[in-house]
């Protein structure tokens, strides 16, 4: 496969995480690389001076137009199917690969089968959790993708893997028609990036591309039968499984929990009759119901590669989640402080009201055209009181008045950072013994932080200054 590139001309479309690995690699195996960037500021030009001091040719402020001569494109995930380049590929007949494409072509001959992972809310989660349950087993792993990690840096990079834990976004696997995974599960779908794929159809028809040529397990969420539809549409192997999971007791060939217990009815003899148990719900930080569905979908991958029961539970026991994932900050005056800030939109924050039953809520953001009637409905009973911050909180209070009117709320009409901490400290004042003050704000925090970390970290900023 590397020798087909040399003296290919092939035309990167975006700098950043990905861009700038795939001109590197593409330009070390002989090929004709340019790079075009809509982008023309400083990290661009800095990013364009490293390429262009190896002989790779950078086009800034102008991804449009297709250059002269291309013969493949390698896009950065995040440009839209809509732009004029592709326009201008496809009639010119000029095949157009992600990076994950590219990454998934240059495979050895004996390269480390993929586990892979999509779906709209967790799976970053669930790939640390399969990745911890992999190397507790004693094989040679890395969590790589969409995760922050170049999957042609762990392609080429010369590490000898036995297996990939791979997060795929719906943006990468529209760019990978090639990619055939040993086993991958979709988590879930809900609403999101519907502006990128132009329709909920479009949307999740490229999530289920992950199941194509699955060679022996497609994970599905028994609680969410999209997902299902999607392995039933898929094109498998012969021999390739349908494994479910769920939240109850699981049937035949499906993971899921009994008295406390995460148990496998699909990887054992007889599953007719028996089961294997894997580890017990407290095993997994933190227990609340959609990380435990995290954890099931990790388990089944791992199982479907032939991981053993012992090496489940190991795993999940080692794996620390990420900051900003319903993450306990402290309990002050016998209220505890959650930071969800993780949860950027409804879906995901609906999993997280559902893991507290007295809740003070402090939500709003960016909105992304979202709809909260349906989130707010489910959760009025659950709701102690609500704090609202953030551009869009009017389509919360709206959503509040119609479905929760007993509910308590205050508006926050500030955007500047400093509304975080008048934020908590409204939320404290709401709060009463035995409550959670839950930071799920169901919105993107763009329009007061530079990203949800930021967020997260000036809530339990403000957390820490009650607790003083």
């Amino acid at each position: 496969m590397p020798s087909e590139f040399t003296g290919k001309h092939v035309t990167v479309a975006g700098l950043g995480v990905s861009g700038v690995p795939a001109a590197k690699v593409l330009h070390g195996l002989g090929a004709h690389v340019t790079v075009v960037n809509d982008g023309d500021d400083e990290r661009a030009r800095a990013q364009a001076a490293e390429l262009e001091a190896l002989g790779v040719t950078v086009r800034l402020g102008d991804g449009d137009t297709l250059p002269e001569g291309t013969e493949l494109i390698v896009t950065a995930p995040g440009w839209k199917p809509d732009k004029p380049l592709f326009g201008a590929a496809r009639e010119a007949g000029v095949p157009v690969w992600g990076d994950v494409e590219l990454a998934w072509r240059l495979r050895g001959p004996d390269a480390a089968p993929w586990l892979a992972v999509t779906g709209t809310n967790g799976k970053t989660t669930t790939v640390q959790m399969l990745a911890s349950i992999l190397r507790a087993a004693g094989l040679r792993t890395a969590a790589v993708g969409n995760i922050g990690v170049s999957l042609l840096d762990a392609v080429t990079g010369g590490e000898e893997y036995d297996v990939l834990a791979v997060e795929l976004s719906s943006y990468q696997l529209h760019w990978a028609p090639s990619l055939r995974a040993h086993s991958a599960a979709v988590l879930n779908i809900a609403p999101d990036h519907l502006d990128w794929h132009g329709s909920m159809e479009a949307y999740a028809a490229d999530k289920g591309r992950i199941y194509e040529g699955n060679r022996v397990a497609c994970v599905y969420n028994v609680a969410d039968k999209a997902t299902e539809d999607l392995v039933r549409e898929a094109d498998v192997e012969e021999g390739c499984r349908a494994i479910g999971f769920t939240l109850g007791a699981p049937a035949p060939s499906q993971l899921g929990v009994v008295d406390g217990i995460l148990v496998d009815r699909a990887f054992v003899e007889n599953r007719q009759k028996n089961a294997q148990e894997l580890a017990e719900v407290s095993d997994v930080d933190p227990p609340a119901p959609h990380n435990i569905a995290n954890a099931l979908a990790a388990a089944a991958l791992a199982r479907a590669f032939g991981v053993s029961a012992a090496a489940v539970r190991d795993g999940l026991r080692a794996f620390t989640p990420d900051a900003h994932r319903i993450a306990h900050v402290a309990d002050v005056d016998s209220v505890a402080y959650v930071d969800d800030s993780k949860a950027t939109n409804t879906h995901a924050a609906e999993a997280s009201l559902a893991a507290y039953e007295s809740i003070v809520w402090i939500a709003g953001g960016l909105a992304k055209g979202a709809t909260f009637d349906e989130l707010v409905a489910g959760a009025a009973k659950r709701l102690r009181g609500a704090v609202l911050i953030g551009a869009d909180r009017a389509l919360i209070r709206e959503a509040l008045a119609r479905h929760a009117p007993e509910v308590p709320v205050v508006d926050l009409d500030r955007t500047d950072t400093g509304a975080m901490l008048q934020a908590v400290q409204e939320a404290r004042r709401l709060a009463r013994p035995g409550d959670t003050v839950l930071l799920a704000p169901a919105c993107a925090s763009m329009d007061m932080f530079t990203n949800y970390n930021k967020r997260g970290d000036a809530f339990a900023a403000a957390v820490r200054e009650l607790g003083a």
